[in-house]
């Protein structure tokens, strides 16, 4: 079996940063989004994340794939940029029905699977992607049926590896053993919700229940090899724009610990609180890798900026120990 060469960067930098695609053809225009597009490539950038699904519940017709529309016709407006990034996308949580976000899913069955790669290569104008993620959980099938067909993609070069979204440590696990029984590449990447700001326990942040970071998902991950991948990191702008206010499961005694200590550093180091908390993200034990969902140049600018500032030990401490006394 040929392994692909590692693409976490060693050490946090501009490859820590991934850029988050979900509105780009919806609410970021195309012409706005291909500007962002090369500004990442010019800024170092390496990741770009999309899905099927994007953003199926801002287009009129209720259906994904306008985000891998745009980076194909960016991909092939512009020779040789293939070469210079690394493409991520998702299947798996597109609706049967147009818009029916509450409705069943096209989930991860074995044909399920062969027609989302199929359209997103098609999309996206490539032969292959470097990472192939199964977007959310579909336990009404097998999951070696999942596995073989996430096994069909790396075998054919379709997909370098496979990825897991929003699922829990131990059908990651057994979906591990699975594919190394076979002699196929296993899921060596998850994706989840995660930020510096700790959710109430029990509280969702997202439709699935599966869908936060947790501390076992993290050493999991950590003593299996896998890359660790975060959505949503910024809270959605919660962190520096007054307006937005922050998610409710956050809204509890323990923030007040840790956004003091955020404004502190943040002060000290003179960056915002948000790129205070990508620097954290991206420059952990466990390095975690940010996505950026970025709809203006500064916002990935700011990004590239904080994921290449060192965040000396002591302020990590500071960070870290904060809200756990």
């Amino acid at each position: 079996m040929t392994t692909p060469r590692r693409t976490a960067p060693a050490a946090p930098g501009p490859e820590s940063l991934v850029l988050g695609t979900m509105n780009f053809g919806t609410t970021v225009p195309e012409s706005e989004a291909h500007a962002l597009l090369d500004r990442f490539v010019e800024r170092g950038g390496r990741w770009i994340d999309t899905a099927d699904c994007y953003a199926f519940w801002r287009g009129a017709s209720g259906r994904g794939g306008d985000s891998e529309a745009v980076l194909g016709r960016w991909l092939a407006a512009r020779p040789g940029a293939r070469d210079r990034v690394l493409l991520a996308t998702k299947t798996g949580a597109e609706p049967v029905v147009p818009g029916a976000a509450d409705g069943p899913r096209t989930g991860l069955s074995a044909e399920a699977i062969r027609s989302a790669a199929r359209a997103s290569l098609h999309r996206l104008g490539v032969d292959r992607v470097d990472l192939f993620w199964a977007h959310m959980e579909d336990r009404a099938t097998d999951l070696a049926e999942t596995v073989d067909a996430l096994a069909e993609l790396t075998d054919s070069g379709r997909a370098l590896r496979v990825g897991a979204s929003n699922h829990p440590a131990w059908r990651v696990e057994r979906a591990r053993a699975l594919a190394t029984a076979r002699g196929a590449r296993p899921v060596d990447a998850i994706q989840l919700s995660h930020s510096y700001l700790r959710p109430r326990p029990g509280a969702p942040t997202t439709e699935h229940p599966f869908g936060d970071l947790s501390e076992e998902q993290l050493d999991h991950a950590a003593a299996s090899g896998m890359e660790v991948w975060a959505y949503t990191p910024l809270l959605r702008g919660a962190y520096d724009v007054p307006e937005r206010a922050l998610p409710a499961a956050y809204r509890h005694p323990g923030t007040t610990a840790r956004s003091a200590a955020l404004a502190a550093v943040a002060d000290e180091l003179g960056l915002s609180a948000g790129q205070v908390v990508l620097a954290w993200l991206a420059g952990g034990a466990v390095p975690v890798l940010p996505i950026l969902g970025a709809s203006r140049l500064w916002q990935l600018d700011a990004a590239f900026d904080a994921v290449t500032t060192p965040l000396p030990a002591a302020l990590r401490r500071r960070l870290d120990e904060a809200g756990t006394g």
